[in-house]
């Protein structure tokens, strides 16, 4: 039988019995799997999750993927689109057996498709999504938004679907993401996980986005890190308010993702520019 994962953790000593509690309350309000709450809360690291998953369900795990030999042939197995957003990658093939790199042990649904669809059988082996992620980027979409990788933002919303496709929708372009359902947990990660770009709800539950904007800058270590307000106040005067209470911008609801994630990458681009002008020399 199957230890839980949270059983496992506590017997590791890598985390409490109270940070196990914390977790499972936060898990219940949204849905995530637990080990995604723990990293999210930032008290796990991706290699001690997934040695947590290996023991639980008795499989392997794989380093540094992308100093692996990958033919061309080994990618036509598993579709490009399929690898992106499952988080799989292959690994080798020999005799009709795929071994796939996996960051979802319980995701039996998609090894069953793709065996199926490459009548091939596939064994899958244990991975963390920056691994995987990383090999996806490099060998199927040739780098694309490789660059995004290293980028981290933190998005405060207390609604599920808002949260779910943004998420979404900015992890496909290769962004790291972390989510909290109000002011005051978005507080605690953007301290433990400092994210490059913040993105929060003017009415997040127990501390708005605008109080969270002062506690955001009123620590020097947060300080500088940039916020864009999401409202459903969509005036002139809500827009005049974010941006002089010191926002970097300012996206109204109900939100299109792509409206969102244009004004991400404007955002970082605006950044980028900045620190390039600082760093360039006086003439």
């Amino acid at each position: 039988m199957k230890k839980p994962l949270g059983e496992i953790l506590v017997e590791s000593g890598i985390i409490t019995v109270k940070t196990l509690e914390r977790a499972l309350a936060r898990q219940q309000g949204c849905g995530k799997r637990l080990g995604a709450v723990l990293g999210e809360m930032g008290v796990i690291t991706p290699d001690e999750l997934i040695e947590a998953l290996a023991k639980q369900f008795g499989m392997d795990t794989v380093q540094q993927i992308e100093a692996h030999g990958i033919s061309d042939h080994l990618l036509q197995l598993i579709p490009g689109d399929v690898a992106r957003e499952k988080l799989v990658f292959p690994l080798r093939w020999e005799e009709g057996v795929l071994a796939l790199a996996v960051s979802d042990p319980a995701d039996s649904d998609t090894i069953a498709f793709l065996q199926k669809s490459s009548s091939t059988r596939i064994v899958p082996v244990l991975a963390t999504c920056e691994e995987i992620l990383s090999a996806v980027k490099l060998h199927y979409l040739r780098g694309e938004t490789a660059g995004n990788s290293t980028l981290k933002i933190l998005l405060v919303d207390d609604s599920d679907g808002v949260t779910c496709d943004i998420d979404g929708a900015l992890r496909k372009e290769g962004y790291q993401v972390f989510t909290a359902k109000d002011g005051v947990e978005g507080l605690k990660i953007a301290f433990s996980q400092k994210p490059d770009l913040i993105l929060c709800d003017a009415g997040a539950p127990r501390m708005d986005g605008y109080a969270l904007m002062r506690a955001i800058k009123a620590n020097p270590s947060s300080a500088g890190t940039p916020m864009i307000l999401l409202t459903s106040k969509a005036s002139p005067e809500e827009e005049h308010r974010a941006l002089k209470a010191g926002f970097h911008d300012f996206i109204a609801k109900p939100m299109m993702t792509i409206r969102v994630v244009s004004r991400v990458k404007r955002a970082f681009e605006i950044m980028h520019k900045g620190r390039e002008q600082q760093s360039a020399p006086a003439m």
